[in-house]
């Protein structure tokens, strides 16, 4: 038997062709087949270990498969949340979205702010916002139902309570519901931008997460439109948006009466999420 060491040397080489981390997505789907961390793995190199499911996840991963689902869980923000196919993994981007909305609590400090997410999907945001916000009453709605499951999990796995509700953006809400801010990651992809997108994401994740619509924004103007109705003065609205998205999301903010428009950065200098606050604080 081979040890650890030479099993992942010869698995990254393999995985190359899939992804830009072969190294690391190996270390990881190993981890995953032994039951143990990533760490106690590494201090296993020179051992010689059974790990018998480890080439049925390569296989997988050589499908461009996301390590998500093939693990069944994937981090965010210090997080481990529970993913299932095909919901959207979690990606480190919307890591900012979360960050935003904690930037403007701690601008504006609120004793029990009440905050909705639309499109939750895993619930990721939800809940690391209430991880990191207490005494958050957090609402969140996805028009997926096995999406409003899998959220549930997270919330229980994690002790934060999450009012779940099934619908559309803003249709599982009351007319009269107001909120301190509603933050978003929707669908924003152009659908001409399809078949460009890796086939990590193309084969496997659902385009109903990822599709904008022609131009990306089809979701997004809705949702702009709609927020006013459900915030309070000085509410937040924060959405992820896509590379080139900037300028008009920034116009539709305007007309829709947002004021202290302003953008949030990823790590690679894009702009990635669209902030405005509704009418005067």
């Amino acid at each position: 038997m081979s040890s650890v060491a030479q099993r992942l040397h010869e698995a990254a080489q393999r995985l190359a062709i899939v992804t830009e981390t072969p190294r690391l997505d190996a270390e990881l789907l190993m981890a995953h087949a032994a039951g143990m961390s990533r760490s106690r793995l590494l201090a296993c190199l020179r051992e010689e270990l059974a790990v018998p499911r480890f080439e049925e996840f390569v296989q997988r991963r050589l499908g461009c498969e996301p390590i998500a689902y093939i693990s069944g869980e994937w981090e965010f923000f210090s997080l481990e949340f529970i993913v299932e196919k095909p919901l959207l993994v979690p990606r480190p981007e919307t890591e900012h979205l979360v960050e935003a909305a904690l930037a403007h609590f701690k601008k504006s400090p609120k004793p029990a702010p009440r905050i909705l997410d639309l499109g939750t999907g895993t619930g990721c945001v939800a809940i690391a916002l209430g991880k990191n916000i207490p005494g958050a009453h957090i609402t969140a709605t996805d028009l997926n139902p096995a999406a409003l499951a899998v959220a549930r999990k997270n919330a229980l796995r994690h002790g934060v309570a999450v009012e779940l509700r099934e619908g559309d953006l803003f249709s599982p809400l009351g007319a009269e519901e107001t909120f301190d801010a509603i933050v978003s990651n929707p669908p924003y992809v152009e659908s001409v931008e399809w078949n460009a997108l890796s086939p990590v994401i193309r084969l496997h994740e659902d385009p109903r997460a990822l599709l904008g619509g022609p131009d990306g924004l089809e979701v997004i103007r809705r949702l702009i439109l709609q927020a006013p109705q459900h915030l309070v003065p000085g509410g937040l609205l924060a959405i992820e948006i896509g590379e080139r998205q900037r300028d008009a999301v920034s116009l539709l903010l305007e007309r829709a009466g947002f004021v202290d428009i302003h953008f949030v950065n990823d790590l690679a200098g894009i702009s990635r999420i669209a902030c405005g606050t509704h009418g005067a604080a």
